[in-house]
């Protein structure tokens, strides 16, 4: 895989969900270095917008039969406000699956 040198955005939602994955699979110590973490990263953690959340309820709406979770409809949302084409996911199914509105379909890593 090529290196990548793009900033790396996570929006804020998401920690809560990869912090639990991490607790489940993983361990909490997991879970608690991951967080530690995020204050010694350069990530930039990105706040939902008001707009943001009528987006994700249409997103989730369009894709209903999908089961598609709150989280990764906000991801698309962000990702189309940022324009933002490249996700890093291990849930490459759901991000197959949406059409956003700013590029024809999401470049997935890894």
């Amino acid at each position: 895989m090529e290196n990548i040198h793009d900033p790396i955005v996570l929006p804020v939602p998401a920690i809560t969900e990869v912090a639990y994955l991490l607790a489940r699979d993983i361990s909490n110590e997991a879970a608690a270095d991951f967080v530690a973490s995020l204050a010694a990263t350069e990530l930039t953690l990105e706040t939902p917008v008001q707009e943001d959340y009528l987006r994700s309820a249409e997103i989730l709406r369009q894709y209903s039969d999908a089961k598609l979770d709150f989280v990764d409809a906000l991801i698309v949302v962000i990702a189309e406000r940022l324009n933002i084409t490249r996700l890093l996911t291990l849930d490459r199914r759901d991000f197959q699956l949406i059409r956003p509105r700013h590029c024809v379909s999401f470049e997935l890593l890894p």
